[in-house]
């Protein structure tokens, strides 16, 4: 890891730059894959997942067989902990659910909200280095809590045609009706547009490489919508001498482990703190099965020593990390002027670990610093809020003024008219009965 001490400011974007890889290089490649499922379906989808996971697949959905073999393969031990990690999911993410009340804004004029599950959602799950079956946990919940109707999974085949046994036990967990082996491009291009056997979705979900990355951004141009953009997993800790080094390095491995392009970095105002980190980070590293991707994703990461909190918090919110750890004696104090990251661990004894599988909270988070506009996935990400409003004639006649001088003031003589129509109307009428009473 790199270790600067106590960087100027103007410094600072050059320090925190990641190593993001420009997916729009991407673009002429991954949209020719995606021309091409548009055209011929399952048949490109088949040709593409030869060529990119070298299997050949007669069907490309996973059958009620494979499911139930797939059940029997997945430990006791492993099945309860899935469910402990389910429940804190649900609990937490139902929680999310609201009440829209109705609002009367002015007299006679009534206006609520009414929150909509979307209808069909697709859900992709990596199969690359690691079986991320906690990710098909994250996506599967709150849509399963939403109620959406349809909901699938994506996610590539081994060389065998098969999906890894736990992320086949996770989907029958999390409620996703339909599962498909099917990664990368081709798997995104089989949700935006819909094949033969893949249905088309309205919001595609989930992390990926960076071809996953470019054919989420080309897709939502027109055909579909994406939850977040992502890029490499990233986690940035904030610690002062209260912090223990061995579980600070522990934290930056759990993060260089995920990929070569992840980074993690680390913020002190300790400099007492950099040489025991970085001993720990060389013991603990050598214990690791994936020491390599870490060792390699270290190269990309840094300590970074700065003289006050107030420092360490402004240089948090500039990066905007997607994952923040605060290590620090009075971590409330400092957490509460965090206003630019993913999700926020607090004190000595909460990883980020915990927050990726059973605490409760979502780990399908916004990276690459895009924490500065996005949330992480949650319940509403799986919904839509539809506005409805009724107005009476008291209420329209209430209004009417404003919207008339409004619309011809916007030189848009229609909109004033379709108020006008109505107030002449009751005027008209009005006028009618009256005359017939003389």
């Amino acid at each position: 890891m790199q270790v600067i001490k106590y960087p100027e400011r103007e410094k600072w974007n050059t320090l925190l730059s990641r190593p993001t890889f420009d997916t729009t290089s991407l673009f002429d490649t991954v949209q020719k894959i995606l021309d091409e499922i548009k055209k011929r379906g399952d048949e490109a989808v088949k040709e593409y997942t030869e060529m990119f996971d070298k299997v050949q697949l007669d069907t490309l959905e996973v059958t009620k067989e494979e499911m139930a073999e797939a059940d029997k393969l997945v430990s006791v031990h492993l099945k309860q902990a899935i469910e402990m990690a389910r429940r804190n999911i649900w609990k937490f993410h139902s929680e999310q659910q609201r009440e829209y009340p109705e609002i009367q804004t002015s007299p006679g004029v009534y206006c609520w909200q009414k929150a909509i599950a979307i209808e069909k959602v697709g859900l992709y799950v990596p199969g690359g280095t690691a079986p991320l079956f906690s990710t098909v946990l994250m996506l599967g919940i709150p849509a399963q809590i939403a109620e959406c109707k349809e909901v699938i999974l994506c996610t590539p085949p081994n060389k065998e045609g098969k999906i890894h046994p736990a992320v086949l036990y996770a989907a029958k967990v999390a409620g996703v009706h339909r599962i498909f082996k099917i990664g990368g491009t081709q798997a995104i291009a089989a949700m935006a547009y819909g094949t033969e056997t893949v249905p088309k979705v309205y919001k595609i979900f989930g992390p990926g490489n960076q071809y996953v990355t470019a054919a989420k951004q080309l897709v939502s141009l027109r055909d579909v919508a994406i939850d977040m953009p992502a890029g490499p997993s990233e986690v940035e800790i904030i610690a002062d001498d209260s912090a223990n080094p061995i579980f600070l390095a522990a934290d930056l491995l759990s993060q260089a482990e995920h990929g070569v392009d992840s980074q993690s970095i680390l913020i002190t105002v300790s400099e007492k703190l950099v040489e025991p980190v970085l001993e720990q980070i060389e013991l603990q590293l050598e214990q690791l099965p994936r020491k390599e991707f870490a060792r390699k994703a270290l190269e990309n990461s840094k300590i970074i020593v700065v003289k006050t909190l107030d420092e360490a918090v402004a240089m948090t919110n500039e990066y905007a990390p997607e994952h923040l750890i605060i290590c620090t004696r009075y971590y409330l104090g400092v957490a509460a002027n965090i206003v630019n990251a993913g999700s926020v661990f607090l004190g000595n004894y909460t990883p980020e670990s915990a927050g990726d599988y059973a605490s409760g909270t979502n780990h399908t988070l916004p990276t690459n610093g895009h924490a500065k506009a996005y949330s992480g996935v949650n319940l509403d990400s799986f919904i839509r809020k539809v506005t409805f409003q009724q107005i009476t004639e008291v209420g329209l006649t209430n209004l009417s003024n404003a919207i008339i001088l409004m619309a011809e003031n916007e030189e848009l003589q229609a909109h004033s008219n379709a108020v006008k129509v109505r107030i002449n109307e009751e005027k008209e009428v009005v006028e009618t009965y009256s005359s017939h009473r003389r």
